[in-house]
């Protein structure tokens, strides 16, 4: 199923692409794009609905409507993006901060991360 719902995606992709999307679409498409490639590979129950879902076209033109004052943030994005083919899901963000990168080349057993959530900086 996540095979099929990858290609589905890409196939829609190529046909959005040729077409004139509008200017938010255009901007954002391969990003969310890229976003729900990710999500199917997480989950087959999500890879279904993608399948049996709509069209990426109409996907994008439900994320673009959430463009508020010229912008949206992705996590906005992507959100939207999920709902339209799963009404009633949603997205977790984590963003890992390595304090000790630097040194980690000669100590990789060094964790000093900070993890945060993504919505808390919204």
């Amino acid at each position: 199923m996540k095979e099929l719902a990858t290609q589905k995606l890409t196939k829609e992709w190529a046909e959005l692409s040729k077409s004139k999307p509008d200017r938010y679409t255009k901007a954002m498409a391969p990003a969310v794009l890229d976003a729900l490639k990710e999500f199917v590979q997480q989950n087959d129950e999500f890879a279904q609905a993608v399948v049996q879902g709509g069209a990426l076209a109409d996907c994008m033109k439900a994320v673009s409507g959430g463009v508020k004052n010229g912008a949206i943030s992705d996590l906005d994005a992507y959100r939207l993006a999920v709902q339209f083919y799963f009404p009633g899901a949603d997205i977790r963000c984590q963003m890992t901060v390595n304090l000790c990168a630097s040194v980690e080349q000669d100590s990789p057993e060094t964790d000093k991360a900070v993890v945060l959530d993504l919505f808390d900086l919204l």
